[in-house]
């Protein structure tokens, strides 16, 4: 295996990372400001109010995603086995 593929299946791998990833932690990120926004509009300064909202839209999310999610990861898999199989 030489160094150029090495580096090129780390890149893939950060990339495929990023794009499963991706979608859970945007839905977080959306789903938190927007209780920060309406925590700050009404004064709650509740600290665990946050987290419910979140997991909610990051399970639905995952429920939305996942069959992409899957997808994406078994041809990432089958790409790293069959570059493999050539050596």
């Amino acid at each position: 295996m030489t160094s150029d593929l090495a580096v090129n299946v780390c890149m893939k791998a950060i990339q495929t990372i990023f794009m499963c990833a991706g979608p859970m932690l945007i839905a977080g990120l959306i789903v938190g400001l927007i209780v920060s926004i309406l925590q700050a509009a009404t004064q709650v300064n509740e600290q665990t109010l946050t987290f419910i909202p979140k997991i909610v839209s990051v399970f639905l999310t995952l429920l939305l995603f996942g069959p992409w999610i899957i997808n994406t990861l078994t041809n990432f898999s089958l790409g790293i086995f069959e570059t493999l199989a050539t050596f």
